[in-house]
């Protein structure tokens, strides 16, 4: 997680970044129109129109026609009574479309906008391997704690009284608990990368039993510089095997580990565009790093601000900022590295549960997260790229509800 000073990066729109994006070859509004970026050479210019969209209605758009619906799926009908319990009927266009590839035993590569349904599209399918065969073990590998444990809870529900077994193993909780969980039994262990390679390397996972693999946010993985780690686990599993990519983007650098990794995969892309459609993007423009604090509290104070996340860049920043935000009354919580799991887990608790209004974030929440009823978003430093900005704004507008991201710029 980058740590760089934000107020430098953040200014926008200087005539001497103008004059170096004209000279690179990025584009260049003429002072009209700064571009966001942060400091550091990784960082990305985005032009800050777009973070501006109006949200569609979503009768503007033909509603999305399943060619099936869960009762045709060919899995088992415990399953099937688990979904109906679950509130789920008719299946997303990634699930819809993924779940009988998976069903065929296919390499698949799955694209979709986030908030789409992705983790159903794949534990569904998978459930119903391992009810065929008792035998079979399932290795998931995501970028973060927060995901890898709300993975493990979707997969409770949908597995009901079914005797079939996760392990969750991801840093910065107890391994001897996992060591524990571990030689119990599993069918699916769930985990962060760098985790993973530890248990792996004191022989407590043995990556040559598994004969399924999937990687959620590969990208993300990719970002926070895992690649070294998920070619170690690779390269241990069994040749023939099932992958699975699944992602809201794709970068060239995720096409080249499909290519080394998997066999002949089918590709499954039901992206509608960048951000989803329901959520009104705007920017709100600060003279001054100063007034951005005064702004924000006059933002959470009107009463359609029923539930938000803000996303800051650093650790500290975003601490900082939430114990201001709690100083001034409101029912604030921070999630950031910084954080033990346990402390993480009850943030993200209280935030579902609307016991909190506003979580404070740096972008380990960005990714994957299902988190119910989020009114708004607001980029309170701005994204070091536009995937990103994509992710953090997926957080609201979950399924066919209406959603609202703010963005920052000096």
């Amino acid at each position: 997680m980058s740590t760089r000073n934000f107020g430098r990066g953040s200014r926008l729109g200087r005539s001497p970044r103008r004059r170096l994006a004209a000279s690179s070859g990025r584009p260049s509004f003429g002072g009209k129109r700064p571009l966001a970026r942060r400091g550091g050479f990784r960082d990305q210019y985005i032009d800050c129109s777009r973070f501006v969209c109006k949200a569609k209605p979503q009768t503007e758009s033909k509603p999305y026609q399943p060619q099936h619906a869960f009762a045709d799926f060919a899995i088992d009908q415990r399953l099937k009574e688990n979904i109906v319990t679950k509130g789920y009927v008719t299946p997303t266009p990634i699930q819809d479309q993924t779940i009988p590839a998976i069903l065929e035993g296919c390499d698949v590569v799955g694209v979709a906008n986030t908030g789409t349904g992705k983790t159903a599209a794949f534990l569904l399918p998978l459930l119903h391997k391992v009810i065929l065969d008792n035998r079979e073990n399932i290795l998931i590998i995501v970028p973060t704690h927060e995901l890898a444990d709300q993975i493990n809870q979707e997969l409770i529900a949908f597995r009901g009284r079914l005797r079939i077994f996760s392990v969750c193993c991801v840093g910065g909780a107890s391994i001897g608990r996992q060591i524990s969980d571990l030689r119990r039994g599993y069918n699916f262990v769930i985990g962060t990368p760098g985790r993973l390679k530890d248990l792996i390397e004191r022989g407590l996972i043995r990556p040559e039993r598994f004969s399924t693999l999937v990687l959620d946010e590969a990208d993300r993985m990719l970002d926070m510089g895992f690649v070294n780690d998920m070619r170690f686990i690779m390269s241990l599993m069994p040749v023939t095997r099932q992958t699975l990519f699944f992602s809201a983007t794709v970068s060239r650098e995720i096409d080249k580990l499909v290519k080394e990794f998997l066999t002949s995969p089918v590709t499954i892309s039901v992206k509608t565009g960048d951000t989803a459609k329901n959520v009104d993007q705007d920017i709100i423009k600060i003279s001054h790093e100063h007034e951005k604090i005064s702004v924000l509290h006059n933002l959470l104070a009107k009463p359609e601000f029923t539930k938000v996340l803000v996303f800051g860049r650093t650790k500290f920043g975003v601490e900082r900022l939430s114990v201001g935000l709690i100083q001034k009354g409101f029912k604030a919580d921070a999630i950031h590295g910084n954080k033990n799991q346990s402390k993480r887990q009850a943030a993200l608790r209280l935030f579902k549960e609307n016991k909190t209004k506003i979580l404070v974030a740096t972008d380990v929440a960005a990714r994957g997260l299902d988190i119910p009823n989020v009114s708004h978003v607001i980029n309170y430093d701005v994204p070091a790229t536009y995937d990103d900005y994509v992710h953090r704004i997926g957080r609201t507008g979950r399924g066919d509800q209406m959603g609202k991201a703010l963005t920052f710029v000096c």
